[in-house]
């Protein structure tokens, strides 16, 4: 018997996983929520400022490993035999020489400028604007052209640079930068040499402009004409890059003794969540395998013989290896997804809070869980009646742009926008546009795709939105017009990095051996409805009119 262990780090939380080598049996689970994190440190909103301190991965990672193995019996604790991660991306920190991040050094630790950069952070939108300006326009090679030909804020260099810019203090004390899915692998192996770091060709490809061509990550040259902040960093960056088969290294003395684990355990190269994730749900060449949460991100693999010479415009980059080895990876993906209904489930909860604040008929517990159980509740309730809503029965029409956009053609700038709006507009039929905007933004991924030449021939869907929201994927499947399955792992992405970890481990040979061995199927298929799907695109159309003009108006007024 065999056992391997698969973490998660998502927005919010990491889940630890361990799994059953020979057959894909979840054993045990466990997840803790970041504690800095949810309390809102080091974010600004207003500012689109989304930062994360090093502590709440670390501390999360050994106690969501520790109460997993707690829950199962020594001997599968004891043939526990490789550990592999995936986490969100692209998400940044500064380290210093050892490869430590700088807020985890003296006085750096309260520094939101010295912790990772989340995915969502948009302050760089600067940086991206001058990086794209640059690649088209400096006379040499586009280093854009493996990433869509368009840079985004969410990526590496922009962040980077932009950190370099506006603080000093980091700047001097920096010597390299790392993504997250980069560090965890180092720290679980003992590295202390950040030249040493085994780096994720998922990472590098998709969000740093690696590319054999370029014999690695944009020349001197151009970094340097770009910010004379960047002069020299490529050097101490790295050259060569992994697949997730491959091994980082092994457990170190010190996790493998808090973890009460043997040294003999493997811990595999990291990559993004939605590109384990996709593995987890027994990804195929040109299914896109959709994580649907406060985001989405969208995988497809396809054989680099049918693809070679095709670059596909405004994606989040095409990579081979970066989610099978020996297949090339596409990625796109919307900015808000599950985050577009958060935003209107709190711009109704706001008066109920504070109303509650300020009554006396009730005290202070019923107050709290009363809101409580609105908040909790209030998604299912608007799903439950929008869903009685004629789909015919349109007029409000809205863009998912709340976050900026993603892909296709990555903007940052964009905003969201709700049109048609009268007196009979309640909250039910609002809510209802905002799931057909989201809706529609998925199917302008789909619609890039195929106008490039990339066949979708089947959709796959994982991630909290996609377990959880019988609406929303029925909605997304009649204005797709195409039938959507939905994974039956709840741990699509921890299940994926399990398999990963067999592979890095010696256990299979192949990753698609590993998900055709561990894969868990499908639990349910969304079909369209055609008199659904037929009504839809047409304001599919009023859709894209309305981005048009919204991302017009936006960019003037800028």
């Amino acid at each position: 018997m065999s056992y391997v262990i698969g973490v998660d780090f998502g927005t919010d939380s990491v889940r630890a996983l361990v799994i059953d080598a020979t057959n894909g049996k979840e054993m045990a689970t466990a997840v803790h929520y970041y504690s800095r994190w949810k309390q809102g440190k080091y974010c600004n909103p207003t500012e689109s400022q989304f930062r994360q301190h090093p502590l709440d991965y670390l501390e999360g990672l050994e106690i969501s490993v520790k109460k997993a193995l707690a829950q199962c019996t020594p001997d599968v604790k004891s043939q526990v035999k490789g550990i592999s991660v995936d986490t969100t991306g692209s998400t940044v920190v500064a380290i210093n020489k050892q490869g430590v991040p700088l807020s985890l050094t003296s006085g750096f630790e309260e520094n939101p400028n010295a912790m990772f950069l989340l995915w969502k952070d948009h302050t760089a939108v600067k940086e991206a604007a001058e990086i794209n300006k640059l690649a088209k326009t400096w006379g040499g090679t586009n280093f854009t052209k493996y990433v869509g030909g368009v840079y985004s804020s969410e990526w590496f260099w922009a962040k980077t640079l932009h950190m370099l810019r506006v603080d000093a203090n980091v700047r001097q004390a920096a010597y390299s930068w790392i993504e997250h899915c980069d560090w965890i692998p180092a720290v679980l192996t003992g590295v202390e040499d950040a030249s040493q770091i085994k780096r994720s060709r998922c990472a590098a490809g998709h969000k740093a402009m690696w590319h054999e061509e370029f014999d690695g990550l944009p020349s001197e040259e151009f970094l340097t004409r770009l910010d004379p902040l960047l002069k020299d960093l490529r050097s101490r960056l790295y050259k060569d890059t992994y697949t997730s088969d491959i091994a980082a290294g092994n457990l170190s003395l010190e996790w493998a003794e808090k973890l009460g684990l043997s040294q003999e355990v493997i811990v595999g190269v990291g990559a993004f969540d939605a590109h384990m994730g996709a593995v987890g749900a027994q990804i195929e060449p040109y299914a896109l395998s959709k994580v649907m949460g406060t985001s989405t991100c969208d995988m497809l693999i396809a054989p680099l013989s049918e693809v070679d010479g095709k670059l596909v415009k405004g994606i989040c980059g095409q990579v081979s290896g970066s989610i099978i080895p020996g297949m090339m990876g596409m990625e796109a993906g919307q900015s808000a997804f599950g985050d577009v209904y958060a935003w209107f489930q709190q711009l109704l909860v706001w008066p109920v809070q504070q109303m509650l604040s300020r009554t006396s008929l009730i005290d202070a517990p019923t107050k709290a869980k009363l809101e409580e159980e609105i908040t909790a509740n209030l998604i299912d309730v608007l799903s439950e009646q929008a869903q009685h809503i004629p789909v015919t029965e349109s007029g409000i029409l809205a863009l998912d742009w709340l976050n900026g956009r993603r892909t296709p053609d990555a903007n940052q700038v964009v905003k969201g926008a709700v049109a048609g709006l009268d007196l009979g507009s309640d909250a039910p039929r609002i809510f209802k546009a905002l799931v057909e905007a989201t809706a529609f933004g998925a199917k302008s991924i789909i619609d890039r795709f195929v106008a490039e030449g990339i066949p979708i021939r089947s959709v796959i869907g994982l991630g909290g939105v996609a377990k959880k929201s019988p609406f929303v994927m029925q909605t997304l499947a009649d204005v797709l017009n195409m039938p959507i399955k939905i994974a039956r792992s709840e741990q699509a992405c921890a299940l994926g990095a399990g398999m990963f970890a067999t592979v890095s481990a010696g256990i299979y040979a192949s990753v698609e051996e590993a998900s055709a061995k561990m894969g868990s199927g499908f639990e349910q298929e969304y079909k369209p409805v055609p008199e659904h799907a037929t009504f839809y695109g047409q304001i599919y159309q009023k859709y894209c009119k309305l981005g048009v003009f919204v991302e017009k108006e936006m960019s003037s007024s800028e």
